[in-house]
């Protein structure tokens, strides 16, 4: 590793930022360790960014003997995450914070802070890829080598001027590599689980966290076929998303799942499951990676949530914000509020906010 580096380990207090800070670490390059705070409240204890895992990133440092920085950023995740996850429900969408806390926090406030601090990178435990095209003289954001932990989906946002700073040591190896490397080297989150929920909602209850959060209840609503026929009432719109099929409290003649929630009106719409399917969808807040602009039809991949499988797609760029992705078979469940993110092969294009 160059020796003119130095690095700000994004230090999660998991066993993923732990390996990364022991390899930069013994790669000799010089570097520090910085732990998030992301939670004040105490319902967030036992979550990402809670006063919990900076404990344990503080131990990991201090047996590396690197030095250690505690980062109150509380402020701003509930400005930038929370505040616009609770926003985003009450408009019958379904956000993806993770995205938003990596736009926001990891890769935008945390970098800051490290080059205001004199380091000249930041590295983090993400499983993704960066190399540098110099054809095109431009960085590209890769998928991670073990694809069953690749995380380049939740990492789009990431901007050219962002990406020359940034380190992904674990791009090449498997999730099991990294583990036994922190089990051999006797670091003491070897065996701690990976976090599944959202880090501020850790008990997935989506909803009850934006009641507890604005103080209220939301009104219940009707559940409404295609035809605009009542079919019962819902519990609240931030209750339901996309897909759903589970919760509805309905005895029904045939399986309905929802298929539009309407804000404006507090309805939900119910249809079949063949009502979900769709081909085409328009996204903005657009991030562009690995080209400047989409010129023209292009052909790519496309994938509309973490865990789908990424499909193919015809897609033009209509305005500088706006991606409008026609897929060649119908999609389930595209649901506003997710993103769509770009892929030719490993590369990621870009992506945005499915809107």
């Amino acid at each position: 590793m160059d020796g003119k580096k130095r690095i700000l380990i994004a230090m999660s207090g998991g066993v993923d930022s732990a390996v990364a800070a022991m390899m930069i670490k013994q790669s000799g390059a010089t570097c520090a360790g910085a732990n998030m705070r992301l939670h004040n409240k105490t319902d967030a204890e036992g979550a990402c960014g809670s006063g919990e895992d900076a404990a344990d990133a503080e131990k990991v440092a201090s047996a590396l003997n690197i030095p250690f920085f505690a980062l109150d950023f509380s402020s701003d995740f509930e400005k930038n995450v929370i505040l616009p996850f609770v926003t985003a429900y009450e408009n019958g969408r379904t956000p993806n914070p993770c995205i938003e806390c990596n736009r926001f926090l990891k890769f935008d406030r945390f970098l800051k802070e490290a080059l205001s601090r004199g380091f000249t990178h930041i590295a983090t435990g993400h499983y993704a890829r960066i190399d540098f095209d110099a054809s095109r003289n431009r960085y590209l954001l890769k998928k991670a080598a073990d694809l069953t932990k690749d995380q380049s989906y939740v990492l789009w946002t990431i901007r050219q001027e962002q990406l020359a700073h940034i380190l992904f040591p674990l791009g090449d190896m498997t999730k099991a590599e990294a583990r036994q490397l922190a089990e051999e080297s006797g670091l003491a989150v070897a065996h701690k689980s990976d976090s599944q929920d959202i880090c501020f909602v850790p008990d997935g209850k989506y909803a009850d966290f934006v009641e507890r959060y604005r103080g209220t209840t939301f009104p219940a609503g009707e559940f409404r076929a295609q035809d605009g026929r009542v079919l019962g009432y819902h519990r609240g719109i931030i209750r339901y998303t996309i897909g759903q099929k589970k919760g509805l409290g309905l005895v029904l003649p045939e399986p309905l799942y929802v298929s539009a929630i309407h804000a404006e009106d507090n309805s939900i719409t119910l249809s079949p499951s063949e009502g979900l399917f769709s081909t085409t969808l328009t996204a903005t807040h657009i991030n562009l990676i690995s080209v400047p602009r989409i010129e023209g039809a292009v052909r790519l991949k496309a994938k509309v949530r973490y865990r789908h499988t990424e499909e193919w797609a015809t897609v033009t760029q209509p305005t500088p914000d706006t991606l409008r992705v026609e897929f060649d078979q119908p999609q389930r469940a595209i649901t506003k509020g997710q993103s769509v993110v770009l892929y030719d092969g490993d590369v990621v294009v870009g992506g945005g906010i499915i809107s």
